[in-house]
This record gives structure tokens, sequence and C-alpha cells, in this order.
């Protein structure tokens, strides 16, 4: 059996990534060892409770104040001394995270492989977004099988020298990971249990959902994002604007201090995954400086309007399901107030093809996985 390392340390890892575990755990020529880094330590493992995982190893890194240095050096030794406890084939790593990076650099100096999942993605700029982007590129250097979610990611590997034949265009597993906690939660008629939040949300109300917690928003736009939620709740007083406000203090205390007390505007604190795809569902549009959710909105129909300044989901970009607004107060006005005033505004962008694929990503790289790892008489093993 092929004895694969998987690590994650965030929640957005662990959604991603669930699809892929739990491929690896049906296959029966694959053995998972699923080792968490404990960077978002609770919101990690209730997301993999939803889809049924328990880690093996939580390395439980995390330091109140750390430093990113000092969550690196934490990271590398305790994946030394797990790498050599569990001697996997092969690590793989997911997208952007100090976790990823950590992994594959701690599994590069010991001569074992690096796959890495959702590669590719650039802005081009190395302080946007800060440090993901200088993560997944120096991973880019250190892996030795890339799985791109769409061509433009596979086409940035290539113009970095990436070896064609080390990269397969897969889709993006968090399609998946959608897929599955959509139908679950249709077959259950479900709605949120009767102690959330989330029951404060007006029934025939509009909805805009908002997430925002990147350290590049972190200071004063953050602010600006907030002074933005703010008028815009005033000037639609029959809409609910629901905000699952992150947990790092920069980002909760913000929010707090200039949005709590607007009727209209709903803080709830961080949502599991299965009421956070019931919250998208139910969205009229979605306001976000997130990257997981530009990829899996236009697969439930609903717009997104992005935070940032740079966004590396280009393909979402190219095929109108996003609009990027950065982070100025008006900007931000302007653009959610044209779609909730214009119908077919919303329309248009919610009618627009996903470019992330159809849900079998996982499959697609355990296939790819296995084809490499036992290649046939006379394969080249690249």
């Amino acid at each position: 059996m092929h004895r694969v390392m998987l690590v994650i340390g965030t929640r957005p890892e662990a959604i991603k990534m669930a699809p892929v575990a739990r491929a690896l755990l049906s296959a029966r020529d694959f053995s998972l060892h699923l080792c968490t880094s404990g960077q978002h330590r609770e919101m990690l493992h209730q997301a993999l409770a939803l889809f049924h995982l328990r880690p093996d190893a939580d390395l439980g890194v995390m330091q109140p104040n750390q430093t990113l240095n000092g969550l690196m050096q934490a990271m590398i030794g305790a994946l030394d001394v797990e790498l050599d406890r569990v001697s996997p084939e092969l690590v793989m790593v997911h997208g952007d995270t100090a976790t990823c990076f950590a992994a594959s650099l701690a599994a590069f100096h010991q001569h074992i492989p690096v796959v890495h999942v959702e590669a590719g993605l650039r802005t081009g700029d190395l302080q946007s977004p800060w440090p993901e982007e200088a993560y997944r590129s120096l991973v880019a250097r250190l892996a030795v099988r890339h799985y791109a979610p769409t061509t433009s990611a596979r086409d940035n590997l290539v113009a970095e020298g990436i070896t064609p034949a080390r990269i397969r265009i897969t889709g993006n597993t968090v399609i998946d990971a959608l897929t599955w906690m959509s139908a679950t939660l249709t077959e259950a008629h479900y709605v949120p249990g009767a102690s959330s939040p989330l029951r404060q949300i007006r029934h025939h109300a509009p909805l805009v959902l908002i997430t925002g917690h990147r350290r590049e928003n972190h200071g004063q736009a953050m602010a600006s994002i907030c002074d933005a939620i703010a008028m815009l709740a005033e000037r639609y007083p029959d809409t609910d604007f629901v905000y699952p406000v992150h947990l790092n203090p920069a980002v909760k205390d913000v929010v707090s201090g200039r949005l709590g007390g607007i009727v209209n505007v709903l803080l709830v604190p961080p949502q599991d995954y299965r009421d956070f795809v019931w919250l998208m569902g139910r969205a009229t549009l979605i306001l976000t400086d997130s990257g997981g959710i530009q990829e899996e909105a236009p697969s439930l129909g609903v717009p997104v309007l992005v935070m940032r300044q740079h966004s590396e989901r280009h393909d979402a970009l190219a095929a109108g399901t996003v609009i990027l607004v950065g982070s100025a107060t008006d900007d931000i006005v302007v653009a959610v107030s044209r779609l909730l005033d214009d119908p077919e505004a919303r329309r248009q962008m919610s009618s627009r093809a996903n470019p992330y694929g159809d849900g079998l990503a996982a499959a697609t790289i355990i296939n790819d996985l296995r084809d490499w790892l036992s290649p046939g008489p006379g394969a080249a093993h690249d």
C-alpha cells in the first residue's frame, strides 16, 4: 500500500482536502495518515468532523501572539519528528498556507516527494496576498506533482518552468466538498438549529453574506470595509447583512466596534461548514476577501464581490462569476448597491458556469496518483 501523509492546518484546507482524504481512505491501495498542524485547531477539527474524518496526529504548534517565523520554526520541528515516525511514501499539501509551506520544506529536507493540491494560483504580487503568494510559489519549486484546478493555473506553473508532465488539471476539490454537503442538506431539508444565531435572519429578506479576515485587509482597510457595510445597512433596512466574524482580534475588535448594535447587521461567530453552505445558498450576494468562496458560490448561483486589490482566481474573474471591488468604502457601496438594485445584473452573474470543475477533482487526483506511483512496464516515473 502507498502510505500518504496528508498535512493540513486551517479550516479551508480541511474542507478542501476532506474529499481527497475520504477518497484515500476508501482506496484499497492507499494508507492515509492525516496530520494537522493546529494552525486553526478548533475550527479545523469541527470541519473534519462534518466529513466524518479524524486526524491521526495533531501537532498543536500554535502559541499566543506567535509570529510567522515562530510558527514556521515550531511547525518544521514538529513535522520533522512526525515524518520520522510515519515514514510516508509521499506528503500531500494544499494551497498556500504556512502549514502547506512548512510541510513541503520539511518533507523536501527528508527527500520525501511532495504533492501539491490547488497548485498554480498566482497574483504576481508577493505582497498580495501576503504571505500566501510567496508560500505557494515556493511550494511549486519543492513539489514533484502539481494538481492545478484550472488551465490558467497550469499555464502559470509552466511559465515558471514546471515540467508539463508533472501537472494535472483536476478542477477544485472545494466543489467536491460543496456538492457533497449541499446534497446532505437537501436530503435532510436542513435549517440551522433552534439555538443558532442564524435563526434571527428574516425569512423573506434579501441577504448579503460577508466574510473578511485576510492580513492584507487588517487595519485601515478593515475599517473601510466596516464603514461600507454600515452605510449599506442604513440604505437597505429591509436587507439582512450577516457577518461570521473571524476570531482574530485584528478583525473581531474592529468589526464589533464599528458594526455592533446595527439592527440589520447580524454578527455571528464563525459557522461550521454545514451552516456556512446553508448561508451561501440563502444569500442574495456575497461580499468577501476569501479565495475559496470565489470558487464555491458560483456553483450555487450566488454573485460574489471580492474585497481585495488582486485575486488569484483569474478564471472566476474572466468568467464573470466574481467582481473585484477592493476595500475602499465608496467602491464597495457602489458595487453592492448595483447588485441589490438590479435583478438583471444579479441574474447575469449567477447564470454563468463555474470554471472550477464538476465535483470530481478528488477522484481525478487519486487516479493520477495511482498511475504515477505504480507505472506500468517501461513507463517513465517523472
